[in-house]
């Protein structure tokens, strides 16, 4: 594992790296969000079932909300608080951006897609994190992530058939990790021990999401993500408010926000990877959603032109439930192209299939009990 360094020299380094109020954006000087009720509310689940009834059920929980700060729907409890997981990497990147850093190091949209990104450990990916290293002069031994599986198939694939080792660049998190170096070496900090809470890149990460979330950061619950960086734990609305204010400020003049969702939506395929959720989605519409997964069952996603926030948590955790819920709540909000293209088809009604291959039932969004005969609407 390298030690702390920086291949920056001369009069310019370290530079000078100021986390005041305007490097955490437009809402920096805003007072904490009290939101007023929900101006709609409901209750939908995503079922499963067999034989035409509902053999399982997956709970929803959902929050729809504007810039303003308008609750515009609730589904079952918006406010319950959870952890933001992968769906923060946008907030979390937002110091290295507002600071000038991509300038610095040379960066562009790749890296930037990247850093945001929870991607699927194809080669693509991988090498575009390790060169994100070399750049500053470190390497695969300084990620703080652990190695586990390609999360896309393909990447699993051509690893096999490689016969490469497996390394912590395959994470899924190794963008954002890398990252988060490259702000440390910027800011003259030590480089081991970046994840950790109380490290300068952690803190200024911290502040990022409360102010964009309309908390304050001793609001913000803490805890350490899958990939072993700190995470905060929210309410729903608040995440979904972040998500809204990030477009509302992209289309607005804020050029740190515009960056960020220009990176994500016009390189879908390092931000997940040839068979992930998000960038079939983001590349359906057009550049006009940005969506992110989050672990355990958690998604925030935003309709860009018209600055609205959803988020939403699958309380078992679930994946299988969780790209339908997404859909099924942009569908609601005119968000999707129709008809719905064939990359999505799949993910809007899953099939269940036994062992032959046979479809015995379905994944949808319904509101029928358990037992029941169930229709795929999401009244």
């Amino acid at each position: 594992m390298s030690e702390t360094r920086s291949i920056f020299s001369g009069a310019g380094a370290p530079y000078a790296d100021h986390d005041g109020a305007t490097a955490r954006g437009p809402y920096a000087a805003a007072a904490p969000v009290v939101f007023a009720p929900a101006l709609r509310e409901r209750r939908f689940d995503v079922v499963v079932t067999r034989g035409g009834a509902v053999e399982s059920r997956h709970r929803v929980h959902a929050a729809v909300v504007d810039a303003n700060a308008t609750l515009l729907e609730g589904v079952r409890n918006p406010h319950i608080a959870t952890w933001w997981r992968s769906c923060a990497k946008p907030f979390q990147v937002m110091p290295l951006v507002r600071s000038g850093g991509l300038e610095r190091l040379g960066w562009g949209e790749i890296q930037l897609a990247l850093a945001c990104a929870s991607h699927g450990g194809e080669p693509e990916h991988v090498a575009l994190a390790e060169s994100m290293l070399a750049g500053i002069g470190l390497e695969e031994g300084d990620l703080a992530c652990g190695a586990h599986e390609p999360l896309a198939s393909r990447g699993a694939r051509l690893l096999r058939e490689s016969g490469a080792r497996l390394t912590r660049l395959h994470n899924n998190c190794s963008g954002k990790h890398a990252a988060m170096l490259a702000r440390a070496v910027l800011l003259g900090e030590p480089t081991s021990g970046y994840e950790d809470a109380a490290h300068a890149v952690q803190r200024a990460a911290h502040d990022t999401v409360a102010t964009w979330a309309g908390m304050t950061p001793e609001q913000l619950g803490v805890g350490v993500d899958g990939c072993g960086v700190t995470v905060f734990s929210l309410p729903l609305a608040n995440m979904a408010l972040s998500y809204a204010r990030l477009a509302h400020a992209s289309t607005h003049g804020d050029e740190p926000s515009r960056r960020i969702l220009s990176a994500m939506t016009s390189q879908p395929f390092l931000v997940g990877g040839s068979d992930r959720f998000d960038t079939r989605l983001m590349e359906a519409v057009g550049g006009n959603v940005v969506c992110k997964v989050g672990a355990e069952g958690v998604h925030t996603f935003a309709i860009i032109d018209r600055g609205i926030g959803f988020a939403l948590k699958v309380e078992d955790g679930s994946q299988r439930a969780q790209f339908v819920a997404v859909l099924a709540m942009l569908a609601e909000y005119d968000g999707l192209p129709s008809p719905l293209p064939e990359s999505l088809r799949e993910a809007a009604v899953r099939v269940v299939r036994n062992t032959r291959g046979e479809q015995v039932g379905e994944v949808f969004v319904s509101s029928a009990p358990l037992g029941a005969p169930a229709c795929s609407d999401a009244s």
